[in-house]
């Protein structure tokens, strides 16, 4: 039976992600945070249950807004004679008089909204014709004082062997992951773009378990770490003799891997001799080794990843266009932990998961105060410093529940730590009292769009000045103004 398409409406981003953090990824849900959207996502999509959350409108604007809602929505549902049914969440002490007057299917009391959702919606996909004895039922959870989520063994398992597979809330993330799965089934080069701790080791690991090649060696190669005159020895190998310190013959990574899988991580590093023996093993597979003329085939499978967008390196002329396009074809970018917020709870979950076995550690709850302050906090380093944060977590939990005090300092400050994305501004996140005018905000939105310009094509003022649509004049002087300019250099 199809699962049955869902739309959640919540005034809060943060309880928002909370609920989708709770609902099974099988399940088709639409959010908004927009009481003024839900008419025209009813029109635009087929959607079977509507859940507005009215508790958190206190203020007589917000319920104004709610009931004119709520008559419109009527009006709206018997007029295109919809047979959505509506389930509006509201306070405990408002909702047993609710029940005897709305004209909806369902009024909630609730404490612990997600689980609630997550239990109705699980319900509702079983069964598209909901029992007429629930017509009209109102559910109330018990009250809990201490306002805790309980950790689920079953929610957080999702390995399979010794390879983690990749969950997600995110469309976004989760049509990449479905396109990748496509390409790793066929024999071609692959090339992940992602900032660091992202996943990009992670996601090719996946490639290779679930590909032909999973009983053959997988081989990580980090360029970056590797000084440029070594890499090609690294690589292709050398020959007895080919320098001073070269005594014996040695294999090189391409012929190391068999018929298994290399990745070639931060290939952004390498130069234009190296881009161009790399494009001819792409191509052929063929192969020198350093001071060799003996010809080798690699039969590899090669996966190609890097922290910034190659494209840029391409117009400075930094990366080679043959190489590029040869690499774009098959050309996957994973989003940030910050642009995929809804992963934030699942994720955490299941590091927990993972620490409290492995450190032997009981946790059985977590404090609302804690996911409160993960999805509060963008993430720089991504699911490695989220992984790590959690690990912090879980060591110092003594009594079996998680709470804000085990987290890093930093976090609870809202302290941003080093980041190559400049839209992420370091130190603390909060506004000081003077730069709360508008002429403050106006220029630091404006410095951070410059930022991120410029870092999005590589530090190039002509790129930069092009996309923004000015001038390079009037960007040096904005440059000058907020400062840029000793960044911007440092980084040519």
């Amino acid at each position: 039976m199809p699962l049955s398409s869902s739309l959640i409406c919540c005034p809060s981003e943060t309880r928002l992600h909370r609920i989708c953090a709770s609902i099974s990824t099988g399940q088709t849900v639409l959010t908004t945070t927009e009481l003024s959207s839900v008419l025209t996502l009813l029109t635009e999509n087929d959607v079977n249950h509507l859940i507005i959350d009215q508790s958190a409108g206190t203020s007589e604007k917000e319920i104004a807004a709610a009931h004119d809602l709520r008559s419109r929505l009527i009006t709206f549902l018997k007029k295109h004679d919809l047979k959505t049914q509506v389930w509006e969440l509201v306070s405990v002490d408002e909702a047993r008089p609710a029940v005897e007057v709305t004209a909806f299917d369902r009024y909630v009391a609730y404490e612990r909204l997600e689980d609630l959702v997550s239990a109705y919606l699980a319900r509702m996909a079983e069964s598209v014709n909901v029992p007429p004895s629930m017509t009209t039922e109102a559910i109330e959870i018990p009250p809990d004082s201490s306002r805790l989520t309980p950790v689920s063994d079953a929610e957080m398992d999702v390995f399979d062997g010794n390879v983690p597979l990749v969950e997600t809330r995110s469309p976004q993330f989760r049509k990449m992951l479905t396109d990748l799965e496509i390409a790793g089934g066929h024999d071609v080069a692959i090339l992940l773009i992602g900032e660091t701790g992202s996943g990009k080791t992670h996601l090719s690991r996946m490639v290779h378990a679930r590909s032909p090649r999973s009983d053959q060696p997988f081989l990580h190669v980090a360029c970056g770490a590797l000084p440029r005159d070594l890499i090609e020895g690294e690589l292709f190998g050398h020959a007895k003799g080919a320098f001073t310190s070269a005594h014996a013959d040695k294999e090189g990574k391409f012929l190391a891997a068999r018929r298994g899988t290399i990745l070639l991580d931060e290939i952004d590093v390498l130069g234009p001799d190296q881009q161009v023996k790399l494009l001819r093993v792409i191509e052929t597979g063929e192969f020198e080794p350093v001071g060799s003329n003996r010809t080798h085939v690699s039969e590899a499978r090669l996966i190609f990843a890097s922290n910034l967008d190659l494209e840029p390196l391409v117009e400075q002329g930094k990366f080679r266009p043959d190489l590029y396009y040869r690499l774009n074809m098959m050309k996957f970018e994973i989003p940030p932990l910050r642009k995929r917020k809804m992963d934030i709870i699942p994720l955490s979950r299941l590091f927990i998961q993972k620490f409290r076995s492995k450190h032997g550690i009981p946790v059985s709850k977590i404090d609302d105060a804690v996911l409160d302050a993960l999805l509060g906090y963008p993430w720089p380093g991504n699911v490695r410093e989220l992984e790590h944060v959690m690990q912090r977590a879980v060591i110092y939990c003594r009594d079996g529940v998680l709470k804000p005090e085990h987290l890093p300092p930093h976090l609870l400050n809202g302290q941003v730590g080093p980041t190559n994305d400049p839209s992420i501004r370091l130190g603390t996140t909060k506004p000081a009292a003077d730069e709360n005018s508008l002429g403050q905000q106006v220029a630091v939105s404006e410095k951070e769009i410059i930022e991120q310009t410029l870092y999005k094509n590589n530090y190039s003022r002509t790129n930069t000045a092009k996309e923004l649509g000015i001038s390079r004049v009037t960007l040096y002087n904005k440059m000058k103004k907020y400062e840029i300019l000793k960044s911007s250099q440092s980084n040519n």
